[in-house]
């Protein structure tokens, strides 16, 4: 060996010993290790010895290795990139990020689910989190959102009730990250202010096919502030460039069981392929007069402006380029929080927005130990920090010199930092006043008028959705009174859609209508920003091909079908019986990127089946296979095939005939490009009509 020696210790075991090229192991205090392998003993086989340090501390450090995770949001993912401004904002505000056309300003990203602990899988009916840390010159500035404008609650003190309502029942410890439970919606169904959000979780917005396809809001009303100190409005959107999707239901189900991974590792493979996820920063900006005439509350967090009211300007892109180099180091140790803010960006007094700014720093000095946690380097500024605050747990840098305080008299050299009114943060000098009550606005108490634009906005099959997740979720719970109440409140919402629910439950009869604190708008117009399905990409960019083959498949023909995805500007995943990988027509070797029983198609957005007619007829045999196919046609995919995969779409139940969500390629056959052409409208819902 020439970097490294092996030694044998006295059990007979060999590890390995450094050498050139190759780091002495050391202790935490540098001291380089004699043996890793073996505590230290008194004699051979008697107790171990209390000086044993390095044992001591290698233990000690094991068993500090985690932390507590975060009581939301616990399941994150996390990547570097950078944001770049289209164009000059200074008549708007004085954020330094958002000066200079084409600047480029570092972020560091974590997409996560709300409900689920760490351990969790992805593809929960979830509200998704969607933070953004800007290290910008002066100073971070956290954009702490959700892939859903609105929440739950209108005031944080209801935020512990909503959470420990949602996560599992305390007496028994499950279910694991599903509202489908009877305390969710005992809650919820008490809380009319959550009637808006519930139709958002219940839609498809709730279970993303990826990250990269998802939208992301601030959901608050925040400040813009200029350099001569005006006020403008704003609500910041994060739109993907690579369009909206999501996946059914039944999809996610299998998704979880398959890999329950799914949206890590879709983001980590797009980014390590040179896919970058992009996103472009939206503001909707509106001023006084707007927010006074506006029919609902712009400080309510369960409210929206709709897009057709304020158009969402697009100032700015997300590029994600950077996997982290170490999981807990930044994606578990990164510490988001809404009140990280810059010059030029300030608070509105949205009361939820209000507590959120208390209770993010309060949790992070739970989680991470101490006030430190800001040295950490995911958590770092990127610009000049001078302060006076010192010593605390773990503390990596302290001011130098004699003073530790201001105001101070001692000179520039050792006085440490001052205060400059001139490019200090300034907060918006709002007019407020009145009694210190305990109350609700007036101005909230509209909860049901845009849960039912919301509902009027998506097609029929997005409807179909959100009407199945109701029954399915309501279902999951044992008290009928709880069924029965929630169908009440939504009398407010849609009469057809309580009805339908109604039956799905088999509620005997439609329960009163829960009065409603204020009479709902019966004709809200809809908003066409709010569908999914009616905002669709038109283009198979960033998403991925399953294609299905077996040995003699056409090696032409699969040829064909990888370029023309690349021309895409998706991907290709080859699948065979074993992974090994199949023998092609033209004698040539194709190794699979994954084997056939761990690679169902609930993981592609369209397949395709390359099999000679003798191997159609062996995979028609196996349950694995029919159920690759009739998944993918339930579940309303495009699929390819060749003449010769007729055994296996027989054996699948599809030998009555295809509807033109099938396409058959090859030779005298329609190319691989038409159906590459076809999969940009990446489902083909007509097979389900209103019924997926």
């Amino acid at each position: 060996m020439d970097e490294q020696r092996a030694a044998r210790g006295s059990g007979g075991e060999t590890h390995q010993v450094a050498g050139a090229g190759r780091p002495s192991l050391t202790t935490q205090q540098g001291v380089v290790v004699g043996d890793g392998q073996n505590t230290l003993r008194v004699g051979e086989r008697g107790p171990a010895a209390l000086e044993d340090s390095h044992f001591r501390e290698k233990i000690f450090h094991f068993d500090h290795e985690r932390i507590p995770e975060r009581v939301v949001h616990a399941r994150g993912y996390g990547a570097h990139g950078y944001f770049e401004t289209y164009e000059s904002l200074s008549d708007l505000t004085r954020a330094d990020l958002f000066q200079r056309a084409g600047e480029r300003t570092e972020v560091f990203v974590r997409f996560s689910t709300v409900a689920g602990n760490k351990g969790s899988a992805d593809l929960a009916r979830d509200v998704r989190g969607f933070a953004v840390k800007f290290y910008t010159r002066e100073g971070n500035w956290d954009l702490v959102g959700n892939n859903i404008p609105v929440f739950f609650i209108q005031d944080p003190i209801k935020f512990p009730d909503l959470v420990h309502a949602a996560k599992q029942e305390p007496d028994r410890g499950f279910p694991q990250a599903q509202t489908a439970h009877d305390n969710f919606w005992d809650f919820v169904s008490l809380m009319p202010e959550s009637t808006h959000m519930l139709m958002w979780i219940m839609s498809d917005r709730a279970v993303p096919r990826s990250f990269r396809f998802m939208e992301g809001f601030g959901v608050h009303s925040f400040r813009l502030i200029d350099a001569a100190g005006r006020s403008t409005y704003v609500k910041f959107h994060w739109k993907p460039k690579l369009g909206l999707q999501s996946v059914l239901w039944n999809e996610a189900v299998k998704i979880n069981g398959a890999d329950p991974d799914f949206h890590r590792r879709d983001l980590w493979d797009a980014i390590g392929r040179g896919d970058l996820p992009e996103w472009e920063l939206g503001m909707q900006l509106f001023d006084d007069d707007f927010a006074d005439r506006f029919a609902f509350d712009v400080l309510d967090p369960t409210k929206i402006i709709p897009e057709e009211e304020i158009p969402v300007r697009r100032v700015g892109r997300l590029v994600l380029d950077r996997v982290v180099d170490n999981f807990f180091a930044e994606t578990e140790q990164v510490a988001f929080c809404t009140q990280n803010i810059v010059p030029g960006i300030d608070f509105t007094n949205d009361p939820l927005l209000q507590g959120r700014n208390f209770s993010y720093l309060d949790t992070q000095l739970k989680r991470l130990g101490g006030p430190n946690f800001t040295s950490l380097p995911v958590n770092a500024p990127r610009c000049p920090v001078a302060h006076f605050q010192q010593d605390g747990h773990m503390a990596l840098a302290n001011p130098r010199g004699r003073a530790n305080y201001e105001p101070n008299s001692w000179p520039e050299q050792t006085g440490g930092p001052r205060e400059d009114p001139e490019r200090g943060f300034v907060t918006h000098p709002d007019a407020v006043g009145g009694a210190k009550r305990r109350l609700r606005p007036e101005s909230f108490a509209d909860h049901y008028s845009q849960a039912r634009q919301f509902y009027l906005s998506q097609t029929p099959t997005e409807r179909r959705h959100i009407a199945d997740a109701y029954v399915f979720e309501l279902s999951k719970v044992e008290r009928p009174d709880i069924r029965a109440r929630m169908v009440a409140g939504l009398r407010n919402v849609d009469e057809d859609l309580a009805a339908e629910i109604a039956r799905g439950l088999g509620l005997p009869s439609l329960p009163d209508t829960l009065p409603a604190a204020r009479e709902p708008i019966r004709d809200p117009a809809p908003s066409p920003a709010l569908s999914i399905l009616a905002n669709g990409p038109h283009s198979f960019a960033g998403r991925k091909l399953g294609v299905l083959v077996t040995d003699g498949a056409d090696a032409a023909l699969l040829a064909e079908l990888r370029a023309a995805t690349e021309a895409a500007g998706a991907t290709v995943e080859i699948i065979a019986p074993v992974v090994g990988g199949v023998d092609v027509s033209d004698g040539g070797h194709v190794v699979a990127d994954q084997k056939l029983d761990g690679a169902p198609s609930v993981l592609y957005d369209a397949v395709a089946i390359l099999a000679t007619k003798d191997a159609a007829a062996q995979l028609a045999r196996r349950p694995v296979a029919r159920d690759f196919v009739s998944d993918a046609t339930a579940h309303a995919k495009f699929i390819a095939y060749v003449d010769e995969a007729a055994p296996l779409l027989a054996a699948a139940g599809l030998a009555e005939g295809l509807d033109d969500g099938f396409l058959r390629i090859g030779p005298g056959a329609h190319p691989a490009a038409a159906f590459l052409d076809r999969c940009g409208q990446l489902r083909y819902w007509d097979r389900l009509g209103t019924q997926g």
